[in-house]
């Protein structure tokens, strides 16, 4: 195992191009700021009605659309078919595929600006009045509550508003269309259809639960359903209040998959701890960030704690050569023999840091020295937050190409 004091860390390049790839430059904030200039090009449709509607109507349906999960399959499928012969620098942008929740954020807040716009300057009878300054007042307020801050301390409460907010201005925005200009009925319609989908797959499932401790829950599914490598399913013990969503881990012939959930708030402690025999699902299997190791022609994956719930897939299926960097507590005693035998045999050389007995690794240093060892091109980090952000721009400045999470949802 490679000793941490032994790495040497190259100097980070402080060139503005470097600059550029940190907070607040990600390619998630330049996604929302592309599509707040596009709206601005606009600024001269203010004045009129109709030309007001059709960009509140169209940024709305951006921002359901961009968040459908068939189109979040296709936007991974297209960025990850590029051939691995293509310059490096090329992949490495494609990888970022994952930031596509800034149009999303960058098209739900043109969509309440412009319809703050609309709400001043219509008049009409006070159906049409209470019905547009109703909206008005349901799109300002989950704006408010998806502000990072607030999103991260209230989160159920961002996840109901924006699920029941959603609906209602979708009702409500279709009813006043209705009375006032049915023809943009149809993009409405479109949105509701997008809207609709995953929940006409919504079922109740049986599974299995295993506990090797009281902090990991290993939830086997087997209901007709064997999702690819790097997608995630949403789960959930009351559909119209919660939904959580984990990275599944099929195995090579095998039907079904497994989830692996820590405790890590009051919704997985309870989990873990009744082991129910059936959840909720909903939707598709959806690509998530993992999905971009297909770009590369071999990859270092460092995961942290249950982090390599979302790791193991990639590391089973064994399509892109990768090496393994994990940071646990006592791994054989928090996720069993089992769990652990079954990632040594397919990554037998391994960096499997115990925190227990060796306190906390310098993440960066691991997971440089073992890209520069296994002559890999792409790091992919499956974290918490902190550590996320700090490996992945720290070794993005020393010219590696670096993923992780990046909390948009």
């Amino acid at each position: 195992m490679t000793s941490v004091q032994t790495v040497q860390l190259p100097p980070a390049d402080r060139s503005w191009r470097t600059i550029l790839r940190r907070r607040p430059f990600t390619h998630h904030n330049r996604l929302v700021a592309l599509v707040v200039l596009v709206n601005l090009g606009f600024a001269g449709w203010s004045s009129d009605t109709d030309r007001l509607t059709a960009l509140v109507v169209a940024n709305l349906t951006l921002a359901a659309l961009i968040r459908q999960q068939l189109v979040i399959n296709l936007l991974f499928w297209l960025a990850t078919s590029a051939p691995k012969h293509w310059p490096l620098r090329i992949r490495w942008t494609l990888g970022k595929v994952y930031h596509f929740g800034g149009l999303h954020v960058g098209a739900a807040i043109c969509a309440t600006s412009w319809f703050l716009v609309l709400a001043a300057t219509t008049t009409g009878p006070p159906l049409v009045l209470g019905l547009t300054w109703t909206i008005m007042a349901v799109l300002v307020l989950l704006v408010v509550l998806a502000l990072p801050r607030l999103r991260a301390k209230h989160h159920d409460l961002f996840e109901r508003s924006h699920r029941f907010g959603g609906w209602a201005v979708l009702v409500l925005f279709g009813v006043l269309s209705a009375v006032s200009n049915p023809v943009f009925l149809w993009p409405l319609a479109l949105v509701v259809a997008s809207v609709a989908l995953p929940w006409l797959r919504l079922r109740r499932v049986p599974v299995h639960i295993a506990s090797p401790s009281p902090h990991v829950a290993l939830v086997s599914f087997d209901h007709g359903v064997t999702p690819f490598a790097g997608s995630s399913t949403a789960v959930s013990r009351n559909p119209l209040l919660e939904w959580h969503s984990f990275a599944n881990v099929p195995a090579p012939g095998r039907s079904g998959f497994r989830l692996t959930i820590s405790r890590a708030g009051d919704w997985t402690a309870k989990f873990i701890a009744d082991q129910p025999s059936r959840v909720w699902v909903k939707g598709i299997p959806t690509a998530g960030v993992g999905n971009i190791d297909k770009l590369f022609t071999r990859v270092v994956w460092v995961a942290t704690g249950s982090g390599i719930g979302p790791c193991l897939p990639h590391l089973l299926a064994g399509d892109t050569p990768s090496v393994l960097v994990w940071s646990t507590r006592n791994p054989r005693r928090t996720y069993g023999d089992a769990l652990v035998d079954e990632i040594l045999g397919v990554q037998p050389d391994a960096v499997v840091w115990d925190t227990e007995s060796r306190g906390k690794p310098d993440l960066v240093a691991l997971a440089y020295d073992a890209c520069k060892r296994f002559d890999a091109e792409a790091v992919i980090c499956i974290s918490n937050k902190p550590t996320t952000w700090q490996v992945v721009e720290e070794l993005e400045s020393r010219g590696i190409p670096s993923y992780g999470a990046i909390w948009d949802s």
